[in-house]
């Protein structure tokens, strides 16, 4: 049995005329009439009345119509299905971004172009708390963020965590150690972003100093990567911290990465989405995420 069989019994049926059934079929009215006898003997029953005068559906045919018509408009929706599919993965999807994340949004990228051809993937960088009210608001199809930010109504997802490494200045007597202490900061001024604008990062970091015995000594505040690390390297002395993907892209001169201990500081970062089920090119993004 095929659809198209169901397809030229249903008109027939409608009609009640195989000449007007083809008519609005397009093809030739012995095409219509060919592909109901296989259906008929498909079944093993005669499905219409015919005489030369009119055409009835006989009870084989009365049963079998509003199995036809079901069968038919399934295929309507699995085709239109598809159809929303493409169109999905077609769409423009709105990602925030944060800096730092170095080599993770390149394997993103990498990710999402595999996983949804057709789309288009929109980088969106601001502030973390305008991102996360993008997001609520549409505006974001979804975000990454370090840290998480209970009550802010989204879904934080899990993704990775990377470590913090120190930034110090070449010069420095630590500079020459393959990792540094945590405990052998303090005393050195710490330049970092206010909690109001990286209150994740902040936390962790003077948690980590508070965990190593000491309390950190504030410097001036971190401006932007290139300013401060220029700062530590020829200025005062003085420290600060990167992601480890984001150093690993940031050779300075004047200024050295190294990994700490005692404790070893790692953040985790998270993909805030609107807590709703996700479309098509929503969850190639999630797994293009999950693989970075």
């Amino acid at each position: 049995m095929e659809i198209r069989q169901l397809r030229y019994f249903l008109t027939v049926a409608e009609e009640l005329h195989f000449g007007r059934a083809a008519e609005r079929l397009h093809i030739v009215q012995s095409a219509v009439s060919q592909q109901v006898r296989r259906l008929e003997r498909e079944l093993n029953a005669e499905l219409f009345d015919r005489t030369t005068r009119a055409v009835s559906l006989t009870e084989a045919g009365r049963r079998l119509l509003p199995h036809a018509r079901e069968v038919l408009a399934a295929e309507v929706r699995g085709r239109a299905a598809v159809d929303e599919l493409r169109t999905e993965q077609a769409a423009t999807l709105r990602l925030g971004t944060s800096a730092g994340l170095g080599s993770r949004l390149d394997a993103i990228l990498d990710g999402f172009a595999r996983l949804a051809p057709g789309a288009r993937l929109e980088l969106v960088t601001a502030a973390t708390d305008a991102r996360l009210r993008s997001v609520r608001s549409g505006e974001l199809d979804a975000t990454l963020l370090r840290g998480e930010r209970p009550g802010t109504g989204l879904e934080f997802l899990p993704l990775w965590e990377d470590a913090l490494m120190v930034a110090l200045p070449a010069r420095h007597d630590l500079a020459v150690r393959a990792v540094v202490d945590t405990a052998d900061l303090a005393g050195l001024p710490l330049r970092l972003s206010p909690p109001s604008r990286n209150p994740a990062l902040y936390d962790l970091v003077t948690a980590s100093c508070r965990e190593a015995g000491f309390e950190p000594v504030m410097g001036p505040e971190f401006t932007t990567a290139q300013d401060t690390l220029a700062t530590i390297g020829f200025g005062m002395p003085s420290w600060t911290v990167f992601y480890a993907p984001h150093a690993e892209q940031l050779p300075v001169p004047g200024v050295v990465f190294r990994p700490l201990r005692d404790p070893s500081p790692v953040m985790r970062t998270f993909l805030a989405v609107r807590p709703d089920p996700p479309r098509a090119v929503l969850r190639a993004l999630i797994e293009a995420c999950h693989g970075a």
